[in-house]
């Protein structure tokens, strides 16, 4: 395992932040956690906020933060020593280009924890699969007595691990794009990237642009490191050629000479020293054909950090999913409901859809990039109708109207009864969106909790 070190600040020396002037732009969890962890370490923070009101606002002005809120004022960006965004904040925002400008460093909150941990990083990004992933390897560790905290882009902000972190931790950490290009020394002692797809193109500006962003979790590693690649997605290998880390490779469809494979039902590692049986897919409890490459990542990245074959399959014998994850709901009159609000991009809207066999899928929402037209093929032979949704619904209209029984809602009760009137004994209804939520709820997950609301309301 790779030996905890002291962060350095851009000039060498240790990172402080003792007697600065930093400004923390965004407010969400990330924001408010590195806000938090900030005034511990003996900064003057500022917070500033589009929202005219915040959650948790007389806390933090109770331990020293000075909001700033119902906008940006510019000044606050070029007068910093510091600035911590959070990954909902646009790295154009012209308020920090302007900072830039000004030669202030700007910094994302996941780089900004990461230089204070005494513990060792995890680091699990991709286009789908982050969180199941993320969250198994945890349960991995821990079962097999290794101590793992979980968080980055679910959970808990990997800020408000810090305080907790010790040289024996394995900080686990799902790790997006828009956390990714806001690092600078970020340096996890194991990488995974899952797979690769267009998605964010509403954030990013184009594919290459977004890949790269991905390809920063290697940016930093060494030949003591490790980088987990999935073997079935070209596209991932090439992206991490030519990083330092050693290489292990992965594969749910075939058996490989070298690296994490199944065989016989149980998933192995083959190294030079020999073949280890890691857990048995027979304890998988995860619904979705396209599961098995998650848990394979997931023993392969387990075994990196020292989990235990008895630990991995006491964890997945354990684990039945996320929330919002292909999550069933409920069954009536002989059609189940299954929520996947997490499948905000079209690839994983196409894999959710290929987990059934007689399919009514609700599809839109914010649209962030990518080919509707690439869900035909998996709804071939299996899709019983489509309902649309939210901003989208003309362009799901344009790509897929034609392929199968096709209708429109204007809400989610709506778009419920309507599924429900194209569905028959058999049939799953199931929200998988392939798009962002934020026409019409506050985050998939409100949209997730609207899905069940609605199903569990009929009769």
């Amino acid at each position: 395992m790779m030996a905890a070190t002291t962060p350095l600040g851009p000039r060498g020396r240790a990172f402080t932040v003792r007697g600065l002037r930093v400004l923390v732009v965004g407010a969400a969890r990330s924001g408010l956690a590195a806000a938090e962890l900030l005034v511990a370490r003996g900064a003057a923070v500022t917070l500033t906020d589009r929202a005219a009101t915040i959650p948790g606002e007389d806390r933090l002005r109770a331990i020293g933060v000075t909001l700033d809120l119902g906008g940006h004022d510019a000044a606050l960006f070029t007068g910093a020593e510091l600035i911590v965004t959070s990954p909902g904040v646009p790295p154009e925002l012209a308020p920090l280009a302007a900072a830039r400008t000004a030669g202030v460093p700007v910094i994302g909150e996941l780089e900004l924890a990461s230089r204070w941990l005494a513990g060792k990083v995890i680091a699990i990004t991709g286009t789908k699969g982050k969180s199941t992933t993320t969250t198994l390897v945890g349960r991995m560790l821990d079962a097999s007595g290794l101590r793992a905290l979980v968080g980055g882009n679910i959970g808990v902000p990997l800020s408000a691990q810090v305080e907790a972190s010790t040289p024996e931790t394995w900080h686990v950490v799902e790790a997006s794009s828009f956390q990714l290009e806001t690092t600078d020394t970020f340096h996890p002692a194991i990488a995974a990237l899952l797979n690769l797809s267009a998605d964010h193109l509403d954030r990013h500006p184009d594919e290459a642009s977004y890949a790269a962003a991905k390809a920063r979790i290697f940016a930093n590693q060494t030949a003591a490191d490790w980088k987990v690649l999935n073997a079935d997605q070209p596209e991932t290998l090439a992206l991490a050629e030519g990083t330092a880390a050693r290489e292990v490779r992965y594969s749910s469809t075939r058996t490989l000479d070298a690296g994490v494979s199944v065989r016989d039902g149980v998933v192995r590692y083959r190294g030079a020293n020999g073949e280890v049986p890691l857990a048995p897919l027979a304890a998988v409890r995860l619904p979705g054909r396209h599961m098995t490459s998650n848990v394979v990542a997931a023993c392969a990245i387990s075994h990196l950090a020292g989990a235990t074959p008895s630990g991995m399959t006491a964890a997945l014998e354990s684990f039945t999913g996320l929330e919002h994850v292909l999550e069933f709901v409920r069954e009536l009159d002989g059609v189940r409901y299954v929520n996947d609000s997490k499948a905000t991009n079209i690839d994983a809207a196409g894999r959710a859809i290929e987990s059934f066999d007689d399919v009514v899928v609700i599809v839109g929402g914010k649209y962030k990039g990518g080919r509707f037209e690439d869900l035909a093929g998996p709804l071939t032979g299996r899709g019983r109708g489509v309902v649309a949704i939210g901003e989208a619904r003309p362009l799901v209209r344009a790509a897929l109207g034609d392929a199968v029984p096709f209708v429109e809602a204007a809400s989610m009760d709506d778009a419920v009864a309507r599924a429900r009137e194209l569905a028959r004994p058999g049939s799953v209804v199931l929200l998988a969106p392939a798009c962002s939520s934020f026409d019409m709820f506050s985050d998939y997950a409100a949209r997730g909790r609207a899905f069940k609301a609605a199903v569990g309301a009929l009769g």
